[in-house]
């Protein structure tokens, strides 16, 4: 995407980054949309730059694509919609989604009695990441709409640490690495 300069519509919440500092962007502020991959938009904002959530998307004046899963069966979940659904989650910094940047280390589904639950653990390029709640958060409501699911649980984790060996080969294609 090439950088795009917006007017916002209305007050929008925002998050800074890397330190994942809540902001408000006051009404009539100008932008400069950096990144707009997995429904969220980073921005930069008198100089910083900050993540802004999709559910926001019309106070920079855009609007996010919804899933539509296919092969939904009564009651199930389909492993391959909560990996379509992780594959839409970025960072804000890196134009590559956590499964190809390698931070997804397992998904398990499970039942509590009747609830089908989800149970993710994942890593982040750096321990001390201010942005992690944000990318969990962004994970559990990714998969919480993947149809069936009842709770999702994101276990970060850092063991094994995450390196660059964990990238896929298009995310290392991506970043220039190749």
């Amino acid at each position: 995407m090439e950088r795009e300069v917006v007017l916002t519509k209305r007050e929008c919440p925002a998050r800074l980054v890397p330190a994942g500092t809540e902001i408000v962007i006051p009404s009539d502020t100008f932008v400069t949309i950096t990144q707009a991959l997995g429904g969220s938009f980073t921005v930069v904002v008198n100089g910083n730059l900050a993540r802004v959530e999709g559910k926001d998307a019309d106070a920079l004046g855009k609007n996010t694509a919804d899933f539509n899963f296919d092969d939904v069966k009564e009651g199930e979940v389909n492993e391959s919609h909560i990996w379509e659904a992780l594959r839409a989650v970025f960072d804000p910094e890196i134009p590559v989604n956590i499964v190809d940047l390698g931070l997804v280390y397992n998904v398990s589904i499970g039942k509590d009695g009747d609830k089908n639950q989800v149970h993710i653990e994942m890593t982040l390029t750096a321990p001390g990441c201010g942005m992690g709640p944000v990318i969990a958060d962004d994970v559990k409501f990714k998969v919480s709409r993947v149809p069936n699911v009842d709770h999702v649980d994101v276990e970060l984790v850092f063991d094994p640490p995450w390196n660059n060996d964990m990238l896929s080969e298009e995310a290392k294609l991506e970043l220039g690495m190749l």
